[in-house]
């Protein structure tokens, strides 16, 4: 549907609409669970899938992001949050009949990436610096290996720009494509007016059924596997090549201590 407003031109297709059924659903789950005060005593199954997901995230955060206090990890808790429930219940939804995914088309990926790419950057900025560079050149590299090892660095750096879109991307469509092509496949078998192609159907959709739980776990897991990568790079942004020489001060600190 297109939508002209004077200069400016807007387009609503199939991508629009079905993020907004997403964030819709997503919102009104939550609705539903703490309209009552914060939820039941005795949790049911949406309760505690919003429960889960909420106590999920902040460990996450805590496990993969170190040397930082907690009041401040907790800034990074509602971006990390939201991405992961957003992703968490828009990669399944190819899987149910005549819907939408929208995470198949490289451009929403790519444009999720870029975005949180460049909020990282921005964080590692504000936290540093322009000692944020320092990234490109750990301690201790040798310096013939300096101009070699600081083009490395800032090419792999770059790359997380795409990678984690062309990971979302890659397992989206090449799994959801599989199904469909199967599906297609053992449904025109099972129509043809042959018994035997009614008994040769049964392996191609016992292999359908196989594939369509296995796809589910790939798509669910894909949202855990992106917000690791989220907490990884903004473990990398916020201490930088500072978790080794902490660690190292630790140590000779308590070998100091042992010692008197």
């Amino acid at each position: 549907m297109d939508l002209d407003l004077g200069n400016f031109y807007f387009s609503f297709t199939n991508l629009s609409l079905y993020m907004l059924i997403t964030l819709g659903f997503v919102l009104l789950m939550i609705f539903v669970v703490t309209k009552k005060g914060g939820g039941k005593s005795v949790p049911n199954a949406w309760q505690s899938l919003v429960e889960l997901i909420y106590d999920f995230v902040p460990n996450l955060v805590n496990e993969q992001i170190g040397g930082l206090s907690g009041n401040v990890k907790q800034k990074f808790f509602p971006c990390i949050s939201v991405t992961f429930t957003f992703s968490l219940f828009r990669n399944p939804q190819g899987m149910i009949p005549f819907s939408f995914t929208v995470t198949s088309h490289f451009l929403i990926t790519l444009a999720l990436s870029f975005s949180i790419f460049i909020g990282i950057t921005i964080v590692g900025f504000q936290r540093h610096g322009l000692h944020f560079f320092s990234f490109l050149l750990p301690a201790g590299v040798p310096l013939p290996l300096a101009p070699f090892l600081v083009l490395l660095e800032l090419i792999s750096h770059c790359f997380r720009a795409l990678s984690s879109g062309i990971r979302l991307f890659a397992n989206m469509m090449a799994g959801h494509s599989s199904v469909k092509i199967l599906s297609g496949f053992a449904w025109t078998m099972l129509f043809m007016n042959n018994i035997f192609y009614f008994i040769g159907d049964l392996g191609p959709l016992f292999i359908v059924l196989a594939l369509t739980g296995l796809e589910l776990g790939v798509a669910i897991s894909q949202a855990h596997v992106s917000t690791i990568s989220i907490c990884i790079y903004l473990n990398d942004a916020t201490n930088l090549h500072q978790n080794e020489s902490f660690h190292n001060c630790i140590k000779m600190r308590s070998q100091e201590l042992h010692m008197v």
